[in-house]
C-alpha cells in the first residue's frame, strides 16, 4: 500500500493503463458525487465488502479513495492481506479532491 498526494494519485493514475479507481464511501457519500469511472464498494459492509473485495481482478492496480482517507488506508490494508500488490491510498480523500467529480443521477 501506498500513500499517494492529491497530485501524485491524479499523475500516477493518468499514466496507468491498468488501473480501477475503487470509492469505499457509503451510498449517501457517493450521492454527493464520484470520480468518473469509480466503483463503488462500501468499506461499512463488513464481510460483504471482502467477499466483494476478493471478486476483483488482482493484476490490477487499485486507486482507493474516500471522504477523508482513512477508511481507504484501511481498505488498502484489508487488500494487501488479500493478496493485492498495488493499491494506492489518496490522502486528504474527496474532501481535498480538485478533480472532476459526477452525480450519479
Amino acid at each position: 500500500m501506498e500513500d499517494l498526494s492529491q497530485e501524485e494519485w491524479k499523475e500516477q493514475l493518468a499514466n496507468d493503463d491498468n488501473a480501477v479507481i475503487l470509492d469505499v464511501r457509503t451510498d449517501a457519500e457517493v450521492a454527493d458525487g464520484i470520480i468518473p469511472n469509480a466503483i463503488q464498494i462500501d468499506i461499512y459492509k463488513g464481510q460483504d465488502f471482502i467477499n466483494e473485495i476478493e471478486d476483483l481482478d488482482k493484476s490490477k492496480n487499485y486507486y482507493v479513495y474516500c471522504r477523508s482517507g482513512n477508511r481507504s488506508g484501511q481498505a488498502c490494508k484489508i487488500m494487501e492481506q488479500l493478496g493485492f500488490e498495488n493499491a494506492y491510498n489518496l490522502e486528504g480523500g474527496m474532501l481535498q479532491w480538485t478533480g472532476d467529480v459526477v452525480d450519479l443521477d
